[in-house]
């Protein structure tokens, strides 16, 4: 009964199937067909054509995308609470070899246009000063919240006016999708998003992510990238085949669905005790440390966050079992 991380989650029976078919395909690096069936399958999913390429971990998803949309004497607009700002060691600037994170504020860690206006706001021109090129949001963000494609939208037309590129980390877009009910495209590139970070780990895969380029003409110089960063696997074939069985079918989406009804369960269950309001499948929970061991004595595992709080979350693989005995943990607490 553990609600550490999506990350922890057991890979997907359609996934592990899909590997052992792929062994025996002979092709190398990026070669084979289902690699190269990557940008049709795309395409199709984001009604437009993309580039894509599998990636093996988000962090490098990340730090790849902002560097095609970054040099390395700019900056890169994010907020104070982001992935890439808190849980990537300095990837960012590794990969974009030295640019500089400017950091914003926002409720949930969400910003707004007036956020993003302010955090640039103290930035002189010339050449005494990081000049900032791009900007990245995550969707669902690092506490669960989810942007609405009008939101993505009002930042996608401030990153034109100001010539910023547009970065999305989207670890958890599927559940933000699955919350909202809309289309991947109204909520990436319609809105204004240049490069996505298409996160499957969290979400039934195994070590395979996807970095999609709406922006196609940035697609090929990434691909040095790749290679030179340590990220073109020998035997790339195994990343595309996890993400094509992802995609087959809206596998991606109802597994995400799966994990935004399960956090939903327990968001009714702990509704008083909620720091955020759940839209995606991480629940923020005020806790004090006694009532923190109280349920880890009943065998849930889960991390302790902010002084006074613990979180929560939930993946495709939890079963009715595991979801209705915290629920009601929590209603006894």
């Amino acid at each position: 009964m553990q609600f550490f991380s999506d990350n922890a989650a057991p890979v997907c029976a359609e996934v592990l199937s899909a590997l052992v078919e792929t062994n025996a395909t002979d092709a190398a690096y990026d070669a084979d067909a289902v690699s190269r069936a990557m940008d049709d399958a795309f395409s199709a999913l984001f009604e437009t054509e993309v580039a894509s390429m599998w990636i093996s971990t988000g962090t490098a998803a990340n730090a790849l995308a902002l560097a095609a949309l970054c040099p390395p004497y700019g900056s890169i607009v994010c907020h104070r609470a982001a992935h890439i700002q808190n849980d990537e060691c300095g990837a960012p600037e590794f990969y974009t070899h030295g640019a500089k994170l400017l950091l914003a504020e926002g409720a949930g860690a969400k910003l707004t246009v007036d956020s993003v206006a302010q955090a640039i706001a103290d930035v002189n021109t010339g050449v005494h000063w990081v000049q900032p090129y791009a900007l990245s949001i995550t969707n669902a963000t690092e506490y669960g919240l989810v942007y609405t494609p009008r939101e993505v939208a009002a930042l996608g037309e401030f990153a034109r006016a100001r010539n910023l590129g547009f970065h999305m980390d989207g670890a958890r877009l599927a559940n933000a999708i699955a919350h909202l009910g809309c289309s991947p495209a109204d909520l990436t590139w319609r809105a204004g998003v240049d490069v996505l970070s298409f996160g499957f780990v969290k979400n039934g895969g195994m070590s395979a992510e996807a970095l999609i380029f709406f922006r196609r003409d940035l697609a090929e110089t990434s691909k040095i990238r790749r290679k030179r960063a340590g990220h073109l696997m020998s035997k790339g074939r195994f990343s595309a085949a996890q993400i094509m069985t992802m995609l087959r079918d809206d596998l991606w989406l109802r597994n995400a669905r799966t994990a935004n009804d399960a956090a939903a369960r327990l968001a009714q269950a702990a509704v008083d005790r909620l720091v955020y309001p759940v839209e995606a499948n991480e629940l923020f929970l005020k806790a004090s440390p006694e009532e923190a061991d109280a349920l880890r004595a009943q065998g849930f595992g889960f991390y302790d966050w902010a002084p006074g709080e613990i979180r929560l979350v939930t993946s495709y693989h939890h079963s009715e079992a595991d979801v209705a005995a915290l629920a009601a943990a929590l209603r006894q607490l």
